[in-house]
């Protein structure tokens, strides 16, 4: 059903696009009802508007907290037009009808994301009046329109303008939809801020609430998820302000899909390990090919090496903007990958890569910003789904200092050894379980990744390796369960080892490296991945 909009309220924190909006309901003869500073801001645009307090008799009191709670106002809200009773009450107790509410929220989100903010201040950014209104107003969404979202001005105006002054059924009900999702957001964000709190303040000793909410917002729908069969879309938290993927800035190549996301945050999360030029090359969530150097070209020149193959249709990750030698490396020697995410792009390097043929209208170039490992947000959280419920934990950002490794064996590694070993340990951390690095220096030979017993990793690692294995190091994930795979590596050519410590059988690995005078590092911090 339709209904002729002729009273509006508008209460907005965000003042985006107001001034425009207020004259256009004002010139289709809606009445306008406003409070405090939205009042202000339509008066000095020179646009006829009525304070609240005035419309409803009943002052603004408590500061503020207490302007739009009174029955004018709900009443005017919740009314069904329709039912007998409600016209009664509303004639009875003086109540008009308010057709329209234009409402967005104080900036709880915002302002907690502020670093120091105080508990008070965040209080304050609570809203009561703002969500009370929509949810009264999307609840009664068959006969009231409600407005959340600057963007959507535009479309309600030429909604009403199109209607004669009414919307339509179908855009009452899709705003009404896009109202809930935005205080389940809201209170999504504050019941986590406040939690953590307790946590933090010693009142509580779990870290996780008895009930936990993950609201985000879209961003776009995607043309399908990992299989053509899926459908997908990209949802944003709002509360998130470590570079990302999901904040960088998309500079080219097509669309993103559910597959590229992935890679990118897997490939960015490994570069965020490391403060030095650094490459990642990824594929299907894995890397197959690290490296740090001196200069970024040398970085992704030696990170393509580990497994030049794999690289194809890969995604990489940098930790400096992208310089014109990198760009000429990939796309004047052939070479193919789905997307790049780095810091930034250098001018001449991003104009090499959108105007090359084959590159400029494919890979998707994407810009997260300045990165270091102190930009990781440890409030974060893990999560994986499962059918009737999910998993949430805390993210793995434990990095072992060499000067903690145990020496387990009678040989001790040389200083190189252990900054070849700290650096496999580190890509060991982002690589599927069953998971093993040889690298060799700081760049990658070859990963083992994903495989059901720990030994058939350490084949497929010494497979990618090739000649390059001799007087390799290597990193494993987790303990090794029985000596064969330190064997395999040995017979192949790695001569020091890092790896958890914890099996049962530690000691016959211990004494299998002892044999053979290879020296064997514990760090006591395992890093599954699964």
């Amino acid at each position: 059903m339709q209904i002729q909009v002729q009273r509006a309220l508008i209460s907005v924190s965000d003042k985006t696009g107001l001034a425009d909006f207020a004259a256009g309901l004002a010139e289709l003869g809606i009445e306008i009802l406003s409070t405090g500073g939205t009042h202000r801001a339509i008066c000095e645009a020179g646009v006829a508007v009525r304070e609240v307090s005035e419309y409803t008799g009943f002052p603004e009191i408590m500061d503020g907290r207490v302007k739009t709670l009174v029955p004018q106002v709900h009443g005017g809200i919740l009314a069904l037009r329709d039912e007998a009773g409600h016209r009664a009450a509303m004639e009875e107790h003086g109540i008009g009808p308010i057709d329209l509410v234009v409402v967005n929220l104080y900036p709880f989100e915002q302002t907690v994301s502020r670093e120091g903010v105080e508990r008070a201040e965040a209080i304050e950014q609570i809203d009561i009046g703002g969500p009370t209104m929509v949810r009264s107003a999307a609840k009664n969404h068959r006969w009231v329109g409600v407005v959340t979202d600057p963007a959507d001005y535009g479309r309600v105006l030429a909604g009403l303008r199109e209607g004669s002054g009414a919307l339509s059924n179908e855009l009452r009900r899709e705003l009404a939809v896009k109202a809930f999702s935005l205080t389940a957001r809201y209170d999504s964000a504050i019941s986590r801020w406040l939690h953590d709190r307790e946590v933090e303040d010693g009142r509580v000793e779990s870290p996780w609430s008895e009930s936990f909410t993950l609201a985000g917002l879209k961003g776009f729908d995607l043309r399908y998820g990992e299989n053509p069969h899926q459908t997908a879309a990209f949802y944003r938290l709002c509360d998130s302000d470590e570079p990302s993927v999901v904040s960088a800035e998309v500079l080219g190549g097509k669309a993103l899909s559910y597959n590229n996301l992935i890679d990118l945050d897997a490939a960015l999360a490994l570069a965020k390990e490391f403060d030095e030029p650094f490459c990642a090359v990824t594929k299907h969530n894995n890397p197959c090919g690290a490296a740090t150097a001196d200069s970024l070209a040398q970085a992704l020149e030696h990170a393509w090496a580990g497994d030049p193959v794999s690289a194809f249709g890969s995604v990489l990750a940098f930790t400096r903007p992208l310089n014109m030698g990198c760009a000429r490396f990939l796309a004047d020697g052939g070479r193919f990958v789905e997307a790049i995410v780095a810091p930034g792009f250098e001018p001449d390097a991003l104009e090499h890569l959108q105007t090359k043929p084959k590159w400029g209208k494919n890979v998707r170039l994407l810009a997260c910003g300045p990165l270091s490992g102190a930009s990781r947000r440890v409030a974060d959280v893990e999560m994986k789904k499962l059918v009737g419920g999910f998993l949430i934990q805390g993210r793995d950002l434990m990095v072992v200092d060499p000067a903690d490794y145990e020496v387990v064996t009678e040989a001790q590694p040389s200083p190189e050894q252990l900054a070849s070993l700290q650096f496999a340990d580190k890509i060991a951390k982002h690589v599927k379980s069953n998971a093993i690095v040889i690298a060799k220096g700081s760049r990658v030979l070859g990963v083992g990744a994903g495989q059901m017993s720990r030994v058939d990793s350490v084949h497929l690692a010494v497979g990618k390796a090739g000649e390059e294995v001799t007087d390799s190091v290597l990193g494993s994930d987790a303990f090794f369960p029985f000596p064969d795979g330190v064997e395999v590596a040995m017979d192949a050519g790695v001569r020091a080892f890092l790896q958890p410590g914890g099996s049962i059988r530690d000691k016959k690995v211990i004494a299998a490296c002892n044999e053979r005078g290879v020296p064997m590092v514990f760090t006591r911090t395992r890093h599954f991945r699964h």
